[in-house]
């Protein structure tokens, strides 16, 4: 038993040394670099001071917020959207599973920078949706939908979606039918056997899936970049602000540091209520 666990273990090895190798490793370094620079340049105190200071700044604490709160509701729009969607593919005959999957999984065979850019075409004043709604009368002027919060949460909703339903696809799929079908032979009807049987089930891939999608619009870029407006700046965008206009890499460290601090914050209190075991969607033996 003990050496079918070290080889399982070894299975492991090429996917550590590669995380170590691609994120760990640089991160470590920019880190170091960076925050090394920021301690020589003013000490150890006035450094530590320099990014208090920083990190209590309006701006990126308006950041943050912005951060969080567009995440929030990224997350909640793709479970919507994504939960009837999973539970019709976890169903579907091996025609209509295919293509409905084929439909989720081939725009990414494209650029996320293509796909956004597609639909700033689509959303903008002169666009394909703002002609329809104008021309079937529903409104008389065109939308306000791209350069604001309303273009973020769509471009970024389109974008992580995939990641919602493909693991709440993975979570359904394993629920055993057959509850349901005791469920109904005892007496329970449609909305009590799905609220009181099936969506407790599906809970480790909402929660799952919720997670990811939150962890990654937390630190989501170019759908913001180039559907936001002025107003709507995530942190990730003022980290790129400072490394590559004002070259101000100590200050992108402490933001990035913070922005890293409070996803694993989030990760380990999903784990210390959740479990480590809910994420993958098994139990714990």
């Amino acid at each position: 038993m003990s050496a079918a666990r070290n080889g399982y273990a070894l299975l492991l090895l090429p996917m550590l040394a590669l995380l170590t190798l691609v994120f760990l490793g640089p991160l470590l370094w920019f880190l170091i670099v960076t925050l090394g620079q920021l301690i020589d340049q003013r000490g150890l105190a006035d450094g530590l001071a320099y990014a208090g200071k920083v990190l209590a700044s309006r701006a990126v604490v308006q950041s943050f917020v912005t951060t969080l709160r567009i995440s929030v509701i990224v997350t909640f729009g793709c479970l919507v959207i994504a939960y009837p969607l999973a539970y019709f593919l976890s169903r579907a005959s091996k025609l209509a599973f295919n293509l409905v999957v084929l439909c989720v999984i081939v725009p990414y065979f494209t650029s996320v920078i293509v796909r956004t850019y597609a639909w700033m075409v689509l959303l903008g004043s002169k666009g394909l949706i703002n002609d329809a709604l104008v021309s079937s009368g529903l409104v008389t002027e065109p939308l306000d939908l791209l350069y604001n919060e309303r273009g973020i949460l769509i471009g970024m909703i389109y974008v992580l979606l995939p990641y919602m339903v493909l693991t709440l696809y993975a979570a359904m799929k394993s629920i055993d039918p057959r509850l349901m079908q005791a469920a109904r032979g005892m007496g329970a009807g449609g909305f009590t056997t799905f609220w009181k049987i099936y969506f407790p089930l599906s809970l480790p891939g909402v929660v799952s899936g919720g997670l990811i999608v939150f962890i990654l619009a937390v630190g989501y870029f170019i759908t913001p970049a180039l559907m936001g407006g002025p107003g709507d700046i995530m942190i990730a965008m003022k980290i790129q602000h400072e490394v590559e206009i004002m070259l101000n890499w100590p200050l992108a460290a402490v933001m990035a540091l913070a922005l890293l601090v409070v996803t694993l914050l989030l990760f380990f209190i999903y784990i210390a209520f959740g479990g480590l075991n809910s994420l993958i969607g098994s139990e714990p033996e």
